[in-house]
């Protein structure tokens, strides 16, 4: 199913391009846009076909159709705790047990299969994309986006916050910026190294409640390397509760203790502001 958008053109984007009011005033791709060109009826101003060279003014209408595209992920009806949801955005609680998407290890229980399963109840396309993943194992909110337009608009634009318990006393708030890589490319396993070359991390964290052997922190993050907040904390000396990966402490949890609690962003299309805390 297409997804179709309406803009009804203000004096301010007056006798502008097509092409300019898609791309720099609405945040579409170019990819999206010659996407758009090349489909029957893509664009359409006033009712009739347009380019993206054609002028916009004041009191026009200008309609764009997204095309939806298909997922092939089986759909699996999965219990899904959503918290969000309209044509461009689903907001999901993942719990800790559930993958995002199937692998060799997962095939149809993941969030992917409970996902589709969802979307073709509700009569919408099936494709999606997560807009950053939680591992396994980590619970907490997950965007995903429903459309072309809300993928490039919400790709590396969301800002979230995630809780954690840690091993220990950690101080009340701190930075690790050690680069994090890959020891070995056939495994998962990630490690800290001031090697050059490796990939930049940053995680801030501070102390929201402290407890016998144990703390739980806020985190925030500058970078989303796979596994970045388990292994800087566990760097430093804090392994998180549960993670067997990378520390001992508590691992008869069963998973790490490690949540995304918080998101804000954007809307893609309405331009709201837009945030969820778990």
């Amino acid at each position: 199913m297409d997804r179709i958008i309406e803009y009804d053109i203000k004096e301010s984007d007056s006798n502008i391009k097509i092409y300019t009011f898609l791309k720099y005033r609405n945040g579409y791709s170019t990819h999206l846009i010659r996407m758009l060109k090349f489909r029957d009826n893509g664009i359409l101003l006033n009712g009739a076909p347009a380019k993206t060279i054609d002028l916009v003014n004041t009191g026009d209408k200008l309609v764009v159709s997204i095309p939806g595209e298909e997922s092939d992920i089986e759909p699996v009806d999965i219990p899904l705790d959503i918290v969000y949801e309209d044509d461009d955005i689903l907001i999901i609680n993942k719990p800790p047990t559930l993958a995002m998407h199937p692998t060799h290890n997962h095939q149809g229980d993941t969030l992917a299969n409970g996902v589709v399963f969802h979307l073709l109840k509700e009569g919408k396309s099936t494709s999606y994309k997560a807009v950053g993943r939680l591992d396994k194992g980590t619970s907490g909110l997950v965007v995903l986006a429903l459309n072309l337009l809300a993928a490039c608009k919400l790709s590396g634009k969301t800002e979230k916050e995630y809780e954690a318990v840690v091993k220990g006393q950690p101080a009340q708030q701190g930075t690790v910026s050690t680069p994090i890589y890959r020891p070995n490319p056939m495994k998962t396993l990630r490690a800290c190294s001031d090697e050059l070359g490796v990939e930049k991390a940053v995680t801030h964290w501070k102390v929201v409640e402290r407890y016998d052997n144990s703390a739980k922190i806020a985190l925030k993050l500058e970078t989303g390397r796979t596994h970045q907040i388990r292994v800087h904390m566990a760097s430093i000396g804090h392994p998180l509760a549960g993670d067997s990966f990378y520390g001992d402490f508590k691992p008869e949890i069963g998973h790490q203790m490690l949540t995304c609690k918080k998101c804000s962003f954007i809307h893609p299309v309405t331009g709201e502001k837009m945030h969820f805390e778990i």
